[in-house]
């Protein structure tokens, strides 16, 4: 009774969400593998704690299963495949097609049918971008054969879940010529609707919900289980409209906090559930069976490594990339992860009138072989060699820098400044003076103004004495900053203003007060709370007009006397924070040094062309400031940042700033520099 309790069960599920993937990362495995070892350990062909034909489990593998492949949709970037569409669809094409002949032999010669041979093949037609946290801290997703293989994902995750929806609809039922063609235009009606209709409502949506993130979150769990019920009503499986629904809502999310929500909720509950359910339905002396008759798994595992190669290699020929964007093309489109374990699951649990499955379990357990085989030794090729690959570097004349350390002028006809402004909000009495004398120093370079702005929670009723205590607060934090001006000899001009909304009082005041910066201090809500719900910071990074920078200022910024700058590419951010840094550096007469950690098997002449741009960016500040660069070579970014910045009293690193949909983004290399740097910080965005 207990064991079939779905309270049980679900207890047993988050107790192994929450401890296993930790320790199997500690093994520097994947946690995702935890995962399926746990359901072995903890199904029938272990502990038999957990049943997958229990309600509990099939409801939340399902709604994992679905959740993966909305994922899935969302993460494509369809402003990467844009820029190369033509490039990319004729990749998506050679590694969709390739893997789908070599699987359909490998099916026919092991004696499957033809329509299940069809669908091993569309199981390795698509591929899972596993390495892309790589590519993106390596600093290479601009490179062109990065941008192809990112945008091929639409094309082969799309096809060869069509491809599954017709050989799931053949096994199903009676086969005719004319099944087949209703099904195909029932199948392109519906996506056309999903595509189009959710995209569009999604849209105006959002539109009249301004900031109304929860309704925004439902709104988007609606599209996706109405896009999964629609397709199981046109005979189509769940996870092809999950799919769509994803790359229906891409455009409507972009990178927005609610987007953060949508990813966080499947990563940390749903997804982790599919996969402990794919453990639960392994049979461990049928494992060994298949591994002990390796036959399929081994005309599996080189039938798609083999034609993913090909694949890579006739797009070198037709593209005229050299070999490491080849080898890097071949590692990012290896991993088979998401579409194919989602679309094994359904083909396993796909059974006709005659009790047959779509495939057996001798398929389904070479299927997870290749998984964990491919999981492994496509991000290892990928961070052996994408390190080699090259970037387009932003160019200044065609790039110009929208802020005003770009010495460029808006050209919003009500945004014109009559003089220099900075938004400085204070709350905190004890670390408000650091923040007040940054804030400063940079109003009196720029011969502008300081605005101190305290915010009071407002109140229904004007007369509540909470509102008078806090006004009273107020006015006691803005006499502290009169104060500091005066020591600095700038101009203030401070502001009370009573919002409901702490961050949009920010971004409104600085909106009115037509700012060129706002500058803040550093939240220390970085836990749990912070990941689900979101926090000040990130709200007035998403809807500031102007530029924004946090800081954690451990001493007085006038003590600055060395500024360190990690620079890994040439983009338009990093070039913004170099602007910063050599303003702030004038300010003290003090050194800017930039700090470029390039991978130890970069070639030398390629470092010291990097070195000869980024001087020349450099030099063209009109400041007469020190500004020298450093060059460390290593794989371990930040812990080399970190190790540097000990001898310097300020770190300025680069954000994100998405102007639409919005937020902060960083690097996960950034974020450990956070963590563990002990010097003061300044994290730097812009609009974008």
């Amino acid at each position: 009774m207990l064991i079939n309790s779905p309270i049980i069960s679900f207890t047993i599920l988050l107790i192994v969400i929450f401890t296993i993937p930790p320790l199997f990362e500690r093994l520097k495995l994947p946690g995702l593998v935890g995962l399926l070892v746990a359901g072995v350990i903890l199904g029938s062909s272990g502990l038999k704690l957990l049943n997958p034909e229990s309600d509990t489990i099939k409801l939340l593998s399902d709604i994992g299963k679905i959740y993966l492949m909305f994922v899935a949709g969302l993460e494509i970037d369809l402003e990467q495949f844009r820029k190369t569409k033509n490039r990319s669809i004729g990749f998506g094409i050679l590694t969709f097609l390739f893997p789908l002949i070599a699987g359909i032999f490998v099916g026919r010669l092991f004696n499957f049918s033809w329509n299940t041979s069809v669908l091993i093949g569309s199981l390795l037609a698509s591929h899972t971008l596993l390495a892309y946290p790589i590519i993106s801290r390596l600093g290479v997703v601009g490179n062109e054969a990065v941008t192809v293989t990112i945008g091929a994902t639409i094309f082969t995750d799309t096809g060869a879940l069509l491809v599954l929806a017709v050989c799931v609809g053949i096994h199903g039922g009676e086969f005719t010529p004319l099944s087949l063609l209703t099904l195909l235009a029932g199948l392109a009606i519906y996506s056309a609707i999903v595509l189009f209709g959710f995209d569009w409502a999604g849209k105006e949506f959002f539109k009249r919900t301004g900031d109304e993130q929860s309704n925004q979150f439902l709104f988007i769990l609606l599209a996706l289980f109405l896009a999964s019920v629609g397709a199981q009503i046109i005979g189509v499986e769940k996870i092809v409209g999950a799919f769509l629904a994803g790359l229906a809502v891409n455009d409507v999310l972009g990178r927005s906090p609610v987007k953060e929500k949508i990813e966080f909720i499947g990563s940390v509950l749903f997804i982790p559930c599919f996969f402990i359910d794919m453990g639960l339905l392994i049979d461990i002396p049928a494992f060994i069976r298949t591994l002990s008759s390796i036959g399929i798994t081994a005309a599996i595992v080189i039938a798609l490594i083999g034609s993913k190669f090909i694949a890579a290699y006739l797009a070198k020929l037709l593209y005229s990339y050299n070999n490491t964007e080849l080898l890097t093309m071949w590692s990012l489109s290896l991993p088979q992860v998401a579409a194919t374990l989602a679309a094994a699951l359904v083909a396993y649990q796909t059974v006709n009138s005659a009790n047959e499955r779509l495939i057996n379990e001798s398929v389904l357990n070479s299927i997870i072989v290749l998984m964990l085989i491919t999981a492994i030794i496509g991000p290892m090729i990928t961070s052996r060699f994408a390190s080699s690959l090259t970037v387009p570097q932003a160019n200044l004349a065609d790039k110009k820098l929208l802020s005003w350390w770009g010495n460029e002028k808006n050209n919003l006809a009500e945004n014109i400044n009559d003089i220099f402004t900075v938004i400085v909000p204070i709350y905190n009495p004890q670390t408000q003076r650091h923040l007040l004398e940054i804030a400063a120093l940079l109003a009196r370079h720029e011969s502008g103004k300081m605005v101190p702005l305290a915010i009071t929670k407002g109140h229904a009723q004007m007369d509540n004495p909470l509102l008078q205590m806090g006004l009273a607060q107020s006015r006691q934090r803005l006499d502290l900053a009169r104060e500091i001006s005066q020591e600095f000899d700038v101009e203030v001009s401070p502001v009370i203003r009573i919002d409901d909304d702490i961050a949009l009082g920010i971004s409104r005041t600085s909106r009115e007060q037509n700012a060129n910066l706002v500058v803040l201090g550093w939240s220390k809500n970085i836990g749990f709370r912070s990941r689900l719900f979101g926090n000040i910071i990130d709200s007035i990074f998403w809807s500031s007009h102007c530029p924004v920078a946090v800081t954690r200022l451990l001493s007085s910024p006038t003590t600055f006397k060395k500024i360190l700058v990690p620079v890994g590419d040439l983009t338009r951010q990093t070039i913004s924070a170099i602007r910063f840094s050599q303003i702030l550096a004038d300010v003290n007469q003090a050194e800017v040094v930039l700090l470029h950690i390039s991978n130890p098997r970069t070639p030398g002449i390629q470092v010291e062309l990097f070195e000869s741009k980024l001087l020349d960016v450099a030099s063209k500040s009109k400041l007469q400031v020190k500004t020298n660069i450093q060059t460390v070579k290593g794989d371990d970014i930040g812990k080399i940042i970190i190790q540097e910045a000990t001898n310097y009293d300020l770190v300025v690193l680069r954000s994100i700033r998405y102007r639409t949909t919005g937020g902060l983004a960083v690097s996960e290399v950034t974020t450990e520099v956070i963590k563990g740097l002990k010097s003061s910080i300044v994290l730097l965005g812009e609009p974008n």
